[in-house]
């Protein structure tokens, strides 16, 4: 694996990538549980989002987590019944959350179709979430206060898409250019299922780590036009960054295409 200063990790292919991710977020987690005593996770989906929850669930150092004590909503959840296959929660379901027991009440998931009338109401209801889980909040002295229609994201994790889409923020369309919400439905996704509900770009850069794990040589050219610099709207991996930390954990292959001046400062 290598490491660069400004938060790239390249490792040499998927299953080292799922495996030291894993092992990077059950150390974030007993971090933050030793200074606040609870922590809140923005998960993803994806293929190698529901792997890095597999190979957490399977870590033996998974017992230094306090699983009760873990929160965790969705960076963005496809707008279909909520059994369906499709459903991101679903796959984190079956690849960590049951597995490690977590309790149902600690698992903020959006509604479905068969909960929310469209995928508007379903946006609203899941901003309306995120706002109650806010003012419920008790944060230790020294922590500093976030947007207050948001709990402290402590971390949050994001795919890439070849197009470079984060959650279902897609390039050129209104949910990437959304402000001063927290929440954004998406409809006509240029990817199935069409219907989305989504944080938005300002909700994400809440989060006081966020991290975006990449592989595949498909997701190359996202990878090196994020880290060249593009414009959020055109390039919306290039808009995520967390408030303290932004890493970008890729695999040899979608790395092939990162800027050279980058690649000469690795060490």
């Amino acid at each position: 694996m290598r490491h660069f200063p400004n938060g790239v990790s390249i490792h040499p292919d998927f299953e080292a990538l799922c495996s030291a991710t894993a092992g990077r977020m059950i150390t974030k987690l007993v971090d933050v549980q030793s200074r606040r005593g609870e922590a809140t996770v923005v998960l993803t989906g994806g293929t190698a989002g529901i792997a890095v929850l597999a190979a957490v669930a399977a870590a033996p150092a998974r017992t230094a987590v306090d699983w009760r004590r873990v929160n965790f909503w969705w960076g963005d959840e496809r707008f279909v019944a909520a059994e369906s296959e499709e459903r991101n929660a679903l796959a984190a379901w079956r690849a960590m959350l049951e597995p490690l027991g977590v309790d149902p009440s600690r698992v903020h998931e959006v509604p479905g179709t068969g909960t929310a009338a469209d995928v508007e109401a379903a946006a609203a209801a899941y901003a309306a979430d995120l706002a109650a889980a806010a003012g419920a909040e008790e944060l230790p002295a020294g922590f500093a206060e976030t947007d207050p229609r948001l709990p402290r994201f402590d971390l949050l994790l994001l795919g890439v898409g070849p197009d470079a889409h984060v959650a279902s923020l897609f390039p050129e369309m209104a949910g990437v250019r959304t402000t001063g919400e927290t929440v954004v439905a998406v409809r006509d996704a240029p990817k199935p299922p069409p219907e989305r509900v989504s944080l938005t770009m300002e909700a994400i850069n809440s989060a006081e780590e966020v991290w975006l794990v990449v592989a595949g040589e498909d997701k190359a050219g996202a990878v090196g036009l994020a880290l060249a610099g593009a414009g959020q709207v055109q390039v919306p991996a290039a808009g995520a960054q967390g408030r303290a930390k932004t890493r970008w954990l890729v695999d040899q292959a979608a790395a092939s295409q990162l800027p050279e001046r980058l690649l000469e400062s690795g060490n």
